[in-house]
């Protein structure tokens, strides 16, 4: 979560609810677009010094402006130049299929619809997000950041997609099922 707080305030300087609000644009597939964890990675940017901020006035109320410090320059740019490394992919909801087998037919059944519609719905937000960027006009000296930005989208679209396929085929599995 630092990383992402720090990239996107190299972007533009924001407030936490600015933070908020574009991490759950699609962000919130990498990581969590929880208030608590953007608070925590705030503070904890603070307390390194990599972030500070400036209290403004906007519409009789006091913000906080977040903005990256050379600190937090350097320690972002170590980040994003070191290798792309493997993660261990973990989706507690596997746990659920694993064990699926202790439940009712039908309650296999409702469960499996009900998370492809949540998938769908993932789906098509990001689906949106990259037929915006498609026809998004990109100053020439951002271009670059906008491509890489955009790729991100395009996978996590794509993964929403690989999700949804699966998961028809299990359900599909599931009504034929002959044990």
């Amino acid at each position: 979560m630092d990383n992402i707080i720090l990239g996107l305030l190299l972007l533009q300087s924001r407030t936490i609810y600015q933070l908020r609000e574009r991490i759950s644009q699609g962000l919130n597939l990498m990581y969590s677009s929880s208030m608590g964890s953007i608070q925590a990675a705030v503070k904890k940017l603070l307390n390194n010094k990599h972030i500070s901020y400036k209290e403004v006035v906007e519409n009789g109320k006091y913000k906080k402006v977040y903005s990256v410090t050379e600190s937090g320059k350097l320690y972002f740019f170590e980040w994003i130049n070191s290798p792309l490394e493997i993660q261990n992919i973990r989706n507690p909801e596997l746990a659920k299929i694993y064990f699926m087998g202790f439940s009712d037919k039908k309650i296999r059944e409702a469960s499996i619809e009900e998370y492809l519609l949540q998938l769908m719905e993932q789906y098509n937000a990001l689906r949106i997000i990259c037929e915006e960027a498609d026809s998004t006009s990109v100053p020439e000296e951002q271009k670059e950041i906008f491509f890489y930005q955009f790729a991100a989208a395009r996978y996590g679209r794509d993964f929403m997609k690989f999700n949804i396929e699966w998961h028809e085929n299990f359900l599909n599995e599931i009504r034929s099922e002959t044990i």
